[in-house]
């Protein structure tokens, strides 16, 4: 699906519509998109996706399936019905989840962007270890990233860190989608692995996904334009 707006993601994490919707309008659909975490859909619902595209944002639906095959098409399906530029589910779902998936998207004559989720932004190699994942960070990014993109996906989500590393694997087409972006000076709360928006965009990033640096800014479009600025070239 065709996108407008830029590199820059919005994370509208609120608990209610009202308060998504009157920080929506803060913004500008011409300098950003917009995502909807589990928070704000579970609270709302569809109507979350519905009410921020009547704004004329575009929408990435950020519920990071996983589950059986079928199960995950089908959620993938109702995304794409909404009218979703971007949707995603766990890479670590396994080759036959994210083939199912893909080839659902694959027969819908406009589909949402798929992307796979890599390893949460919140984990370092000693977390992962204790789950019983060895290896690192970047080594099992970069694994699951190849396997999305032979899967058919049309990306991935990973940290600023992993960005060079699948880069050098996978051809630029395939869309790299980053959180853990903070702003110089910005707090960086739970975000174990992160970058400024312009390291993400020199690495190889396409999309930034950037939350309270914004939504919680005193102006919030002013942060905004200053965060878009450093993130496109003067032309």
């Amino acid at each position: 699906m065709e996108a407008s707006g830029g590199p820059i993601i919005v994370a509208l994490d609120f608990s209610s519509l009202s308060s998504a919707m009157k920080k929506a309008e803060q913004l500008d659909p011409k300098l950003c998109k917009v995502k909807v975490g589990k928070e704000l859909f579970t609270k709302v619902g569809p109507h979350s996706v519905t009410s921020l595209r009547k704004l004329g944002f575009d929408v990435f639906l950020d519920l990071k399936f996983h589950d059986i095959p079928n199960t995950v098409a089908r959620a993938c399906e109702a995304a794409a019905d909404l009218g979703c530029w971007m949707v995603n589910l766990h890479a670590s779902g396994g080759r036959t989840m994210m083939e199912t998936a893909a080839n659902a998207m694959a027969k819908l004559s406009t589909a949402p962007l798929l992307t796979a989720v890599t390893v949460l932004t919140s984990l370092n190699d000693n977390l992962l270890a204790e789950i019983g994942l060895e290896g690192g960070t970047e080594l099992l990014t970069t694994r699951l990233a190849k396997l999305a993109n032979s899967c058919g996906l049309d990306g991935v989500v990973c940290s600023p860190h992993e960005i060079t590393s699948i880069r050098r694997e996978i051809n630029n087409s395939f869309v790299i989608v980053t959180p853990g972006v903070r702003p110089l000076g910005a707090a960086i709360n739970d975000q174990a692995r992160f970058a400024t928006p312009s390291e993400a965009i020199e690495k190889g990033a396409d999309y930034l996904v950037i939350g309270r640096p914004i939504t919680e800014a005193r102006d919030s479009r002013k942060a905004l334009i200053e965060i878009h600025s450093t993130c496109i070239p003067p032309s």
